[in-house]
């Protein structure tokens, strides 16, 4: 087979077209073979950038990662009462999931089989974990509404936001604008959360 050759590319436009590829053939499944030729760019090239298939895929993942920690710095997530900052965190992770699309689907989809999918795990449990914190502030406040157990508040807010990736998109026929999505999740989920 013979290989189509890009006049130019970059570490990012090798990373996105690395990341296409994980999400179609599954990072296990994925060859620098699979890279090189998806790239339309020599092996010995992809390995100027990177030393590892594994090392695009850290690299990818933590631009997911840094995406949604960000989030936790924002004054919006650190100032005010905790139901307000638990909306202003749900918002905007959906947000940068919607735009860190194929980045955020991969790192939903590691499953703990090599070092960085079990360090995405874990950044993401402790990504959850303090989320979950916003949520106990919130009903030790007396904002949200003492029937719900909030771990499983916890794991269904988020269910609902990482299901955006299986039918967003940001193109094309039945596109979707990103902040009607973040207002219609907030919506949703804090009418059942609030106290009224």
């Amino acid at each position: 087979m013979t290989m189509a050759k890009r006049d130019t590319y970059t570490p990012e436009s090798l990373l996105a077209v690395a990341v296409e590829v994980f999400i179609e053939r599954g990072y296990d499944g994925t060859s620098m073979e699979h890279l090189s030729r998806a790239a339309g760019i020599s092996k010995s090239s992809i390995y100027h950038h990177v030393r590892s298939k594994e090392e695009l895929l850290r690299l990818a993942i933590s631009r997911a990662l840094d995406g949604l920690f960000a989030i936790l710095r924002e004054p919006g997530a650190c100032r005010g009462r905790a139901i307000d900052r638990l909306e202003h965190v749900t918002r905007r992770t959906a947000d940068v999931l919607m735009a860190e699309l194929p980045y955020v689907t991969l790192l939903l989809r590691v499953r703990g089989n090599t070092d960085t999918e079990r360090w995405a795990m874990e950044r993401r449990r402790e990504f959850d974990h303090q989320v979950r914190q916003l949520l106990e502030r919130a009903a030790a406040d007396g904002d949200l509404r003492d029937d719900v157990d909030l771990g499983l508040a916890t794991r269904l807010l988020f269910g609902m936001i990482n299901s955006i990736v299986e039918w967003y998109r940001p193109h094309g026929r039945g596109a979707t604008d990103r902040e009607q999505v973040a207002d219609a999740v907030v919506r949703m989920a804090f009418s059942g959360l609030r106290t009224t």
